[in-house]
């Protein structure tokens, strides 16, 4: 969860009032956060917020937005988004760009003067938003600059990495894109994300001079803000436009809340986006949800007054209009959370108060149990245990390599991850058979024969499905040692369907994993639910494994 530290004076002045900390322990219960220590000396307050799907509360300007709303009863209008306005500043996007990091969007501040405090929570709010919710800047990354050292219109382009050379910040020479990449330390911690290209995208203004190399690092020259700047320019570049124009108007919400002016900027591109070909930044991305008042009353299982839910929900932000017993909620164009009506009935309890709430006793009482797959899954371990099998847990993250290439399979299809921490842990597998594998190759120290399963989740891409992928529980099981075969491992599947009493047949199958005519398929009432098999030499000697391995694996949820 984002821990943010501030000056309370700072808060304070957000806030238009003057609080204790008591006071700002209760206020911050709207916003699901918490004082973790305020030291009166050097007037910092940290603030732990128990929200991580709301990065515009990760600054004090959005802290104070929200408790404001409260406190004023109703939220504040920001004329900036308007989708009908023009602006004459334009960013031209570059065709090409397209293949490499697509999208851009910026807007203009004046009127501010830029104080210690000010830079700070600034800069910070920056990196909150390029680390955490643009994905250790892979999705989203932002770029601030002195507006006056700017001759427009603006050009995001892409670059033959030796042709264009400037000083980036934290240096004094001059250095071409490639030089920035292997030298710099923002270039080697997130140069990967450029990975694979062989131009590199690069923000200019119309003299040629370059702002900045996305999403590395700024120019030095324009891209170092300091304290007395009155007038800025800020952008956002990354590969997803709505969360680029969230972070934008976050961005732009926190500045007009600190009293600047913000002047929209028309950004145009030569090919089609979701926003369109020309659009404004900020962008109201504002969208209204009707809702029924038995929506709530369901939540909570009490009669409540449709009036006081307006209320509540306009204190806490929202744009609200009733007729009857149904509401229109407008959802501020900074926040991109709300999903579902479940959502709003959370913020209408928050906004309330918990305490305002009537506690009751359960009317009625009830055992709890474990569910249909994790009885039978219980039951199939205590299967493979009887059988003298040894159960492992393994990862379900693991790396394409090892359920790909190691497996000698061609084509493999992962859910692969976004913001991987590793290449060990870059995608979802898709089989525990890697998974057991793995544990096979560094076991050889083991008396033989080894005889171990896993009972545990795998990830599959499925179009049919609504994220586009479904979750599936699959029962692995690996035999090693020198007499190992398809004979053997069909002795134990042959078991485990006789003690579930389901009936089962085998089809020949080929499979490039497994060795020819010694591999089939697990059928069940005509569906294919698993396969069985010797594991092929060259496998075997891509995982280093000098003993014959002979496996199952079964779907949980066919076989139930």
């Amino acid at each position: 969860m984002p821990t943010i530290t501030v000056k309370k004076r700072d808060l304070d002045r957000l806030f238009g009032i003057e609080t204790n900390v008591d006071d700002l322990a209760q206020y911050l219960a709207l916003v699901k956060g918490e004082v973790k220590g305020y030291d009166p000396g050097q007037d910092d307050l940290k603030i732990e917020l128990n929200d991580s799907n709301r990065p515009d509360l990760w600054s004090p300007e959005g802290i104070a937005r929200q408790i404001k709303a409260r406190l004023t009863g109703a939220p504040k209008e920001y004329t900036f988004f308007n989708k009908k306005a023009k602006s004459k500043v334009l960013i031209n996007v570059a065709a090409g760009m397209e293949g490499i990091r697509p999208y851009i969007g910026g807007f203009i501040v004046r009127g501010m003067s830029l104080d210690d405090e000010m830079l700070i929570q600034l800069i910070q709010v920056q990196e909150r938003l390029s680390s955490i919710f643009g994905r250790k800047r892979q999705v989203v990354s932002i770029g601030i600059y002195n507006l006056e050292k700017l001759v427009f219109p603006l050009h995001y382009k892409d670059a033959i990495p030796d042709e264009v050379r400037f000083v980036p910040l934290g240096f004094e020479e001059a250095m071409d894109l490639n030089d920035i990449l292997l030298r710099h330390p923002k270039g080697i911690e997130y140069g990967g994300i450029l990975r694979g290209h062989e131009r590199y995208p690069v923000f200019v203004d119309n003299e040629g001079n370059v702002l900045s190399f996305p999403p590395i690092i700024n120019s030095r020259e324009i891209g170092e803000v300091r304290v007395g700047t009155s007038e800025l320019f800020v952008e956002a570049t990354g590969t997803d436009i709505r969360m680029i124009l969230l972070t934008l108007n976050i961005l732009a919400a926190n500045l007009d809340d600190r009293g600047a002016a913000i002047e929209p900027v028309q950004v145009k591109y030569p090919f089609d986006t979701p926003a369109g070909r020309s659009f404004s930044v900020p962008y109201d991305l504002s969208k209204d949800m009707e809702v029924k008042l038995e929506d709530f009353e369901k939540v909570f299982g009490d009669s409540l007054d449709v009036m006081e839910i307006v209320r509540a929900l306009t204190a806490y932000g929202y744009t609200v209009s009733a007729r009857g017993k149904r509401m229109r909620v407008g959802i501020p164009p900074y926040r991109d959370d709300i999903m579902h009506t479940v959502d709003l009935v959370e913020d209408y309890a928050i906004s309330r108060g918990y305490s305002t709430f009537r506690p009751l006793m359960p009317s009625t009482f009830s055992v709890g149990s474990l569910s249909r797959i994790e009885s039978f899954s219980d039951r199939l371990r205590g299967y493979m245990v009887g059988f003298g099998f040894q159960e492992v847990i393994t990862n379900i993250l693991s790396s394409c390599d090892e359920q790909i290439r190691k497996m000698e399979i061609a084509d493999g299809r992962l859910i692969e991850i976004d913001n991987a921490m590793s290449l060990s842990y870059q995608a979802v597998r898709n089989s525990i058979i890697p998974s057991l594998l793995k544990v096979e190759s560094s076991s050889s120290g083991a008396f033989y024969p080894h005889m171990v399963f896993e009972l545990g989740e795998v990830g599959i891409l499925d179009e049919k499905e609504m994220m586009g992928s479904r979750t599936e529980n699959r029962l692995t099981a690996v035999t090693a040692h020198p007499q190992a075969n398809f004979s053997g491992i069909h002795s134990y599947l042959d078991l485990l369907f006789y003690y579930t009493g389901r009936d089962y047949q085998l089809r020949p199958a080929t499979h490039p994993s497994f060795m020819e005519g010694r591999v089939g398929q697990v059928i069940v009432d005509g569906v294919e639910i698993g396969i069985i098999g010797e594991i092929h030499p060259q496998v075997l000697e891509n995982w280093q494994i000098n003993m014959p391995c002979s496996l199952f694996e079964i779907s949980v949820e066919g076989l139930l």
